[in-house]
């Protein structure tokens, strides 16, 4: 099991544990609160513990990683349907396309959810129960900036 400290006081967490919790849509922390309202829109907070999660900073990473996966499965499996068989081009047209949205849609919330996973195990971006130092010091730089 992998684990890691955030300081002397701070309790281990599990960030595989976190991380699949996470996929699966529940709260990295308890595994029993939703970790989204929407979509991929992520929970201010969890339900059942109270674990805030408003401060997460999955970004970008998700989505890339969707991308990552579906572009390399789809992309395999383009090459053996060309080498191996001998399709139809509209059967070409509508596939690869249809398999590309559907595997994209499937995956982006386990990931996103195994991002947030793995933020909170790792004590990221104010789960570690102190300030992130750069949210804290981009609203005033944006206030300098506006003068």
């Amino acid at each position: 099991m992998l684990t890691i400290h955030g300081g002397r006081d701070a309790a281990p967490r599990d960030i595989w544990g976190a991380m699949l919790r996470g996929a699966r849509c529940r709260c990295p922390s308890c595994g029993q609160g939703r970790l989204f309202t929407r979509f991929i829109k992520v929970a201010p907070a969890c339900k059942s513990c109270g674990t805030e999660f408003h401060h997460h900073r999955a970004d970008d990473l998700p989505p890339y990683l969707t991308m990552a996966i579906v572009g390399h499965v789809v992309v395999w499996l383009i090459l053996i349907a060309v080498i191996d068989h001998d399709l139809p081009m509209w059967l070409h047209i509508v596939a690869w396309p249809t398999l590309t949205l559907v595997l994209s849609l499937v995956l982006l919330q386990p990931i996103k959810g195994a991002v947030v996973g793995l933020q909170w195990a790792l004590r990221m971006h104010g789960f570690g129960g102190t300030v992130d130092e750069e949210a804290v010091l981009r609203p005033a730089a944006e206030r300098e900036r506006a003068r």
